[in-house]
């Protein structure tokens, strides 16, 4: 994948006409390099990588004993008090690891100068990859010449800028797959830069989006959740009401059907008699399989079905599971000299009192 790299010039004269020198690398060489307009660069929307111009890439190098990451920012922080011409606030200042000599890199550059960095290139068309001092730009050994200042690249992350002056010096002469194939730091200045006045809006507004759908889909599941739930407890009371009274031909509304059911047998009303006499007619099919092939003859009068029962035909047990679901579904069973009577528990419980 091609990484493209570009020197600016001094962040006071940088705009998107300004022109620049550029190098492709592909897999860590140059393959391509030039000078060009940054708005004609920015037409595919690359990420780039900026190597301040040497004026602007103000660095040194302090020696901080090891300390805790917090720690080791607060004491570079103070330092920088005591270098910085100016006031400190409107300087972003950022370093390095501590290395093994102890010797932590510290670079700083213009809060206002490197926002406007950040608004040039997204009027560019620019994706910012890392804002790096000059001499980062270079492998680590390597010197150049630059506009009066000499770039030394000592470490992989320390780095020097020499003010020249009149002095002439005599390097060897370095080809483009050097001047620009140097391994980039683990730190730049280029942490709080925010790219365009409307880029942190958009990626909070995507974050918000992206929180509100995920909110929404949340709340889609558990309501189906919560609807799949009431199907099967509404099922449930519908099965229970069907047991409890055979006599509803249809249940609608479990709960009211129940309560008004339960109201009418409290009051003492009769229902209809076609439908109870159906209605313990199923019942008694349903929970009492043993009558089939033993009843002479059934009458119903009253509420109560009496069941009259040829005279080879066998009595099932007293106890079982077919007395339970009769309970459940609100009737009794007794048993006299000439066969069964099915009837509703109260009314049962009331003629035996009254027998007694």
């Amino acid at each position: 994948m091609k990484r493209l790299r570009i020197g600016l010039p001094p962040l006071a004269q940088l705009s998107v006409d300004s022109q620049v020198a550029f190098a492709w690398l592909e897999r860590g060489a140059v393959v391509s390099e030039g000078h060009e307009r940054l708005a004609r660069l920015g037409k595919g929307r690359q990420a780039v990588e900026c190597f301040l111009h040497p004026r602007d890439s103000v660095i040194t190098s302090l020696e901080l004993p090891p300390l805790p990451a917090a720690k080791t920012a607060a004491a570079v922080a103070c330092a920088a008090q005591a270098l910085i011409l100016g006031p400190v606030e409107q300087m972003h200042v950022a370093h390095g690891p501590r290395e093994s000599d102890g010797c932590v890199q510290v670079g700083w550059v213009s809060t206002a100068e490197l926002e406007r960095l950040g608004q040039v290139l997204a009027q560019a068309q620019l994706k910012l990859r890392g804002v790096y001092p000059a001499p980062y730009a270079l492998p680590v050994g390597a010197a150049a010449l630059d506009d009066g200042y000499l770039l030394t690249r000592d470490s992989p992350q320390q780095g020097t800028v020499h003010p020249l002056g009149g002095q002439a010096l005599d390097l060897p002469p370095m080809n483009a797959s050097q001047r620009w194939a140097g391994a980039v730091p683990a730190w730049g200045l280029h942490a709080r830069l925010r790219q365009g006045p409307s880029g942190g809006w958009g990626r909070a507004l995507g974050c918000i989006a992206l929180a509100a759908a995920i909110w929404a889909l949340g709340l889609n599941l558990y309501a189906a959740r919560k609807v799949e739930e009431g199907q099967r407890l509404k099922a449930l009371m519908s099965q229970q009401v069907r047991q409890a009274f055979p006599e509803l031909p249809v249940v609608l509304n479990p709960l009211q059907q129940a309560r008004q059911q339960l109201m009418a047998r409290q009051n003492g009303a009769a229902a209809d008699p076609a439908q109870r006499f159906s209605g313990l007619l199923q019942l008694v099919g349903t929970h009492l399989p043993f009558m089939v092939g033993s009843v002479n003859a059934l009458t119903f009068e009253q509420g109560r079905l009496h069941l009259e029962l040829l005279a080879d035909s066998r009595n099932p047990a007293a106890q079982g599971d077919w007395q339970a679901a009769l309970a459940q579904a609100g009737f009794a069973a007794t048993r006299d000299d000439h066969g069964w009577s099915i009837a509703p528990a109260q009314a049962t419980q009331k003629s035996g009192a009254d027998d007694e």
